[in-house]
Formats: C-alpha cells, structure tokens, sequence
C-alpha cells in the first residue's frame, strides 16, 4: 500500500476510476451473447494497476492468505500479498496441478469448469484468507474457489473482484464473507 494520507474512500475511487477509464469491452467473446470485460489495459498500466492493489490490500483485514483465482485473479493475488507480506494460492483450473488436489466443478455464464488447489504441501487449516477474483458474473467461479478453502479447512474472510455485473446475480451465490468489488455494473 502506498504511504500517503489518502483515505480508503480516496484509494476506492482511484481504483474505480482507472478500471472504468480502461476496460475494453467486447461483445460475443468468448461466445455469442457474452460480453466480455478485458482488464488487461488496467493491469499493464502501472497507475491503474497499482490503485487496484492499494483498494483491494485494503480490504485484506486479518487474513493471513491470499489466494488468486485462475488466471488474472493471479495477478491481483500476487500485487496484494506482496503489499500485505502474506502469503499466496493459486486457485488453478483443473488438470494444471498435480495430484493430490481438492476440486471443484461450477458454471459460468458460457459453460462449465473446475477449479483446484493442493491437497497437500501447503497447511490450509485453519487459515484466514483473502479471496480476489477479476470478475464476478454468475459467481460460481469464486462460490467454488471459496468451497475449495473451506474443504481444506480454511476460513475465507472476504472476497473481493475488479468488476461485478451484478445483472447476474453472482453475489447471491456467495458465502457467509463479505464480496467487495471495485465497480459493479
């Protein structure tokens, strides 16, 4: 987090700011119908991508994790640990880890997936952890990445994306932690 002494209000309408001022958007990708928010001008821009770091270090309270889901929630996962001294998860896609792992399947808006952490190697249990997404649509993507923490024994927090298209209704599948987003549309 940058030291000044600008309020969280202030850091919340920066990142807001820089994600509104830099998304594309394109319609009917990845299929028809779909409209697709591509956040890639946000995080190679060096001052919106820092906003967005800032914002959402902010929101990391207690945790003691941060986890990152596949694959620009890998991004955020790493700026956010890095400024918070935490550690950080990967949440992966199925098949791009090796065995053991803990899986979950879920829907998108456009099919189905499933995401997955590490059985073993990393002690879970009883962590408390930062959940950080880029976008939050239907919300099965980050309903099964917090799914995943709590079957290894983890608590998640809070949970927090760049852009939310609540028309989706994705926040209405979520837990008990609360969902922070950036902009929501």
């Amino acid at each position: 987090m940058t030291e000044t002494a600008e309020s969280a209000g202030e850091r919340s309408a920066r990142a807001a700011g820089a994600v509104e001022r830099l998304t594309r958007w394109h319609d009917d990708f990845p299929t028809a119908g779909v409209r697709f928010a591509d956040l890639t001008p946000v995080f190679a821009d060096a001052i919106g991508f820092h906003a967005v770091i800032d914002y959402l270090g902010d929101l990391a309270g207690d945790a003691d994790l941060v986890a990152g889901v596949d694959a620009r929630g890998f991004l955020l996962g790493a700026g956010v640990a890095a400024v918070r001294g935490t550690g950080v998860v990967a949440v992966r896609k199925a098949g791009k880890l090796p065995p053991p792992v803990l899986s979950r399947e879920y829907t998108l808006e456009y099919g189905s997936a499933a995401l997955e952490i590490p059985a073993d190697g990393i002690d879970l249990a009883g962590r408390r952890v930062l959940l950080l997404d880029d976008v939050l649509a239907t919300g099965g993507t980050l309903a099964a990445a917090a799914e995943l923490f709590a079957a290894a024994g983890a608590q998640v927090v809070a949970a927090a994306v760049v852009l939310e298209l609540s028309f989706l209704g994705g926040r209405e599948r979520q837990g008990d932690y609360p969902v922070t987003s950036i902009v929501r549309r």
